[in-house]
């Protein structure tokens, strides 16, 4: 085959590739969502630095909900501090859990109470969003449990980086995918958590 036949087709069938997935979007009403496509400006107090902190054992995780804090506890009295965003009233996780398992680009699906608190925008995807820089819960999320059981709350990402400093998720702990992505690296599953 000709070199130039072959690229025409392959520049044809990418064309029509794009113009389908585009076509589909707009037909079932759904609104791709990037991960950090705008070039958001965070307070650079919400930048990952290491900060004076102790009262835990290293290694736990705690966030302080009204301080839009996430910290790592290290040896020494220092923690690794990140900025979050947080659960609106009434919808905020309280109480110690563990880091019951940890993903890469994970799968989300709205909880049953999401839908039915707010069935206009969270019932198309009640069947599940695949991992990928559209889906809410980010680039990582670290699943947090209960006496071995799943709360539905999770440490993760976010495809809304203005959030960070906000209390107005739907009670999960949001993060910048780079953030999380280093805390991911650091925490192991079993790790202690108490959001306070």
């Amino acid at each position: 085959m000709n070199l130039n036949v072959s690229r025409r087709i392959s520049m044809f069938t990418r064309r029509s590739l794009i113009f389908g997935l585009a076509s589909i979007a707009l037909t079932t009403g759904m609104t791709p969502v990037f991960a950090h496509t705008k070039n958001t400006k965070l307070d650079p107090k919400y930048n990952p630095q290491t900060v004076k902190f102790s009262g835990y054992q290293p290694g736990t995780v705690i966030v302080d909900t009204k301080q839009h804090f996430l910290y790592l506890q290290l040896p020494g009295g220092k923690a690794r501090r990140y900025g979050v965003g947080v659960g609106r009233a009434g919808l905020k996780f309280k109480g110690s859990a563990t880091i019951g398992r940890k993903a890469e680009w994970p799968r989300w699906t709205p909880t049953k109470n999401m839908i039915r608190r707010e069935p206009e925008k969270y019932a198309k995807f009640a069947g599940g969003v695949p991992g990928g820089p559209g889906n809410p819960l980010g680039s990582r999320a670290l699943y947090l449990y209960r006496n071995g059981k799943d709360t539905l709350y999770r440490i993760h990402g976010t495809t809304q980086p203005s959030s960070i400093g906000r209390s107005v998720s739907n009670g999960c702990i949001r993060m910048i995918n780079a953030h999380v992505e280093d805390l991911f690296e650091r925490v192991p599953t079993g790790a202690s958590v108490v959001v306070r």
